[in-house]
């Protein structure tokens, strides 16, 4: 399997990329296999989901030997298969409550920065570097690339990246805002399972909202904004996750969000 998947009793969902001895390229398989996790978490209605992958790169990008054994008509068609899963498999993480952090190392390369940004917090080892890369061998973006980094790191920033194809630095990338934090490699592992363990504990619904509104708010007008902001918000005091949290702030104890199934 190029994608494993494994859903803990506790809710939180670990999706992991299985190429390592590929740099984690995006195949064909792989692209169906991220989608076939994408939909067992919306069906497992999960807490939270922690996206690694395997070896020294976290995504090199597409598969470029897979794709250069097809050209014409077939190539378009592969690629296009290729696309379709791995956006269908974005379109459903993001529509998610549970929010998702990814652990990022090595060579983030193409589609590899599309699933890094994807995620709502995004942890990189010191060690890691990000290149666009498309534009350098003749592509355009895919995987959300054109669409995220611009609203994470500013167009003109974007551009530089998806034009230049010039490789930045874990640092940079933080400094930029293309990731959360940067931190050693070998604290990694632990930091993005104790990120993903202690939104798992949280309020799914309440992430949910959060998530939806951040995303809609970036193409809303202030007024139509602020109407759905107030309508989020009457909704969640009213759920039971609202009234547990404000309960257990009153009694000055840890709220327990858990006792609650995250909706569906």
């Amino acid at each position: 399997m190029r994608v494993g998947i494994e859903i803990q009793d506790d809710g939180l969902a670990r999706v992991t990329l299985r190429r390592g001895e590929a740099g984690n390229a995006i195949d064909l398989e792989m692209a169906r296999g991220l989608l076939d996790a994408a939909r067992v978490c919306e069906r497992e209605a999960v807490r939270a989901v922690l996206l690694t992958g395997e070896g020294k790169s976290f995504c090199v990008g597409g598969d470029l030997r897979e794709f250069s054994k097809l050209s014409g008509e077939a190539l378009e068609k592969h690629l296009i298969a290729v696309t379709d899963a791995l956006h269908d498999a974005l379109r459903t993480f993001a529509a998610l409550d549970a929010p998702m952090v990814a652990a990022v190392q090595g060579a983030v390369a193409g589609a590899g920065i599309g699933l890094a940004a994807a995620a709502d917090v995004t942890l990189a080892a010191d060690n890691a570097s990000f290149t666009a890369a498309y534009t350098g061998i003749g592509y355009s973006p895919d995987a959300g690339v054109s669409w995220s980094l611009p609203r994470l790191i500013g167009p003109k920033r974007a551009l530089d990246l998806l034009l230049t194809n010039r490789r930045i630095p874990a640092t940079e990338a933080a400094s930029i805002g293309l990731v959360s934090r940067v931190v050693a490699p070998d604290r990694l592992a632990a930091e993005a399972a104790q990120t993903a363990e202690a939104l798992r504990r949280g309020s799914t619904a309440a992430f949910g909202a959060t998530r939806r509104l951040v995303a809609s708010g970036l193409t809303s007008d202030l007024g139509p904004h602020l109407d759905r902001e107030a309508r989020a918000l009457a909704a969640a005091a009213a759920s039971d996750e609202g009234r547990e949290g404000v309960a257990a702030f009153l009694a000055k104890r840890a709220p327990e969000f858990t006792r609650f199934p995250p909706r569906t």
